[in-house]
């Protein structure tokens, strides 16, 4: 194909090797540009790449990765044979818009993990696993955005240059795709905030139920210091001490303690100590 359609040995080198940044980039008449793709595999977000070249009478495609088949865009192309008629430009679009419509796809999917996990978010003991979870959402929402980030670009380029390739009749649609990654962005950063809010509020209800936890162990320590204090003085062997020969003087103390310990239970009772 090399050979056949003069593509440039600059550009092959990329497109046998697998893992290039996404970008778009000129070889005289031909562009290559280079995207990420995003496939749900079992609810599970897999992340591959698609290689182009496109030139004024032909397009060629190259993936690296799990990705899904082309046959059905191509399908979809040929029953709308008056678009397909526009040239290599409507093919070029119906491929890029397939892309980001997978990344809409696994953003749905992130959306409902989450909102899966917002009860045990806005748990007091939020285990370890809803912690790696989230943690991995994060991650999955980064990578996302990083694949969608690029398109903005790449259709600004398409749309401003490279008139043989893609004429002003397909502008509009690459404006549609450029307005659906943006959408793309948008949403990752907002379940991004979402996540970290979350987590947020979670560490704030935790420090809150050990605020509260540490008040009442403060609490039932000052209770508990008054017999304390009262015992430990009568437990000194002083020969002359208040009371020590009346006949009530067990009782007496004894009350007086209880009496002082339920009134300062309920002054800290009122107070939400306890």
């Amino acid at each position: 194909m090399q050979e056949e359609f003069g593509l440039h040995e600059l550009a092959m080198e990329d497109a046998r090797a697998a893992h290039q940044r996404p970008k778009l980039e000129t070889y005289g008449e031909s562009i290559f540009i280079v995207v990420k793709t995003a496939t749900l595999v079992e609810n599970k977000i897999v992340f591959g790449e698609t290689h182009f070249f496109a030139g004024k009478n032909y397009l060629i495609t190259l993936r690296h990765g799990v990705s899904k088949s082309h046959s059905s865009i191509r399908a979809n192309c040929e029953n709308h044979p008056q678009k397909l008629a526009l040239g290599t430009g409507y093919a070029l679009y119906a491929l890029l818009d397939a892309i980001v419509d997978n990344y809409l796809l696994a953003l749905t999917e992130l959306h409902t993990q989450f909102t899966q996990l917002e009860a045990d978010i806005f748990d007091d003991s939020m285990s370890t696993d809803t912690l790696q979870r989230i943690y991995s959402i994060k991650r999955e929402l980064m990578l996302l955005r990083d694949a969608a980030q690029p398109f903005v670009d790449i259709c600004h380029e398409l749309m401003r240059f490279h008139e043989d390739v893609i004429p002003k009749s397909i502008r509009v649609y690459l404006r549609d795709v450029q307005d659906h990654a943006r959408r793309v962005m948008e949403s990752c950063d907002n379940m991004r905030e979402m996540l970290v809010s979350a987590m947020q509020i979670n560490l704030a209800m935790v420090s809150i139920g050990q605020n509260d936890v540490v008040k009442q162990l403060a609490g039932w320590g000052a209770i508990l210091a008054i017999p304390t204090v009262v015992f430990s003085l009568y437990g000194m062997n002083f020969e002359y001490m208040p009371e020590l020969k009346w006949h009530y003087s067990y009782f007496a103390v004894v009350g007086s303690t209880v009496v002082a310990c339920i009134g300062l239970r309920r002054k800290l009772k009122k107070a939400n100590w306890l």
